[in-house]
């Protein structure tokens, strides 16, 4: 038996698995070792209820988590999760590798992660490597949610949004210039919080404004996670996460102009995740 967890900053999402079937399919708030101390991983996994009445027969649990880039903060939510699964072998890696393996084919293929945060890498059925790193919101995180979440209110605060939008924001939201700046500078994820005004911008994606801002933060991702790979146009590019979901058809057109080979766009990867450990780990034996 083994539990497999992909965390974002936003959600994570589990998964229980015997032999080749599911057991369980639960979710929890999100875990990000940047923002998280060892004791809130801890309770949070500790609220997955159902999950606890299998804690002797998991034999193994693999968690992929946004922050989880590297050994220290890995060991954060190591650490946690010893401390809940106290008979499992404990597996922490990055969410960029869970992407990775969740649209793996079989064959050599770029993933491109955009959700609340943005990566990308290239995996060839065995090493998971990077050209750019992740560096968030604040450094970088272009063409996520959270980089959208925050040219809207960048355009909202300096009054630069059209009328039309700026009725339909402030009837929406009933927000003050205290309030935002308040949940971006005082509160804690601040990228959550600036990724959730992505659903606003879904709602009116199709005006000119929004057209425009979704075109240009698309094309910069591309530029910046996927170009750097000098290759990127020889190999099939996958995509991971809510941006490219939503905005399918605008990723389409940017693809297109700068002729790359799309593959497949999945929203969640735990799914393919779970389907890829099941070949690997059970299916082979």
């Amino acid at each position: 038996m083994i539990l497999i967890g992909t965390s974002g900053s936003s959600k994570c999402d589990w998964e229980l698995i015997r032999d080749n079937k599911k057991v369980l399919t639960l979710s929890s708030s999100g875990i990000n070792p940047y923002f998280h101390t060892e004791d809130i991983v801890e309770v949070s996994v500790r609220s997955l209820g159902k999950i606890l009445d299998y804690i002797e027969e998991i034999e193994v649990v693999f968690f992929y988590g946004s922050g989880c880039s590297s050994k220290t903060l890995q060991n954060i939510v190591e650490r946690a999760l010893s401390k809940v699964f106290i008979k499992s072998h404990i597996y922490v890696n990055h969410d960029i590798v869970a992407a990775a393996f969740a649209t793996y084919e079989g064959t050599p293929s770029f993933t491109c992660l955009m959700g609340t945060g943005a990566n990308s890498c290239f995996f060839d059925g065995d090493i998971v490597r990077q050209e750019v790193p992740g560096i968030d919101y604040v450094l970088g995180d272009e063409g996520s949610g959270a980089y959208f979440g925050k040219i809207l209110l960048q355009s909202f605060l300096r009054k630069q949004l059209p009328p039309e939008i700026a009725t339909a924001f402030e009837q929406k939201y009933n927000i003050t210039k205290h309030d935002i700046l308040q949940n971006v500078y005082m509160k804690p994820f601040a990228n959550v919080y600036l990724a959730s005004f992505s659903q606003f911008i879904h709602d009116h994606k199709d005006h000119p404004f929004f057209r425009v801002i979704l075109k240009d933060g698309i094309r910069k991702y591309v530029e910046i996670y996927l170009e750097c790979f000098p290759d990127h146009k020889k190999y099939t590019v996958h995509f991971v996460g809510s941006i490219p979901y939503f905005f399918e058809d605008i990723l389409k057109e940017i693809l297109i102009e700068k002729e790359i080979n799309l593959g497949n766009i999945i929203k969640e990867p735990i799914e393919d995740l779970v389907q890829y450990h099941i070949n690997k780990h059970f299916t082979t034996k």
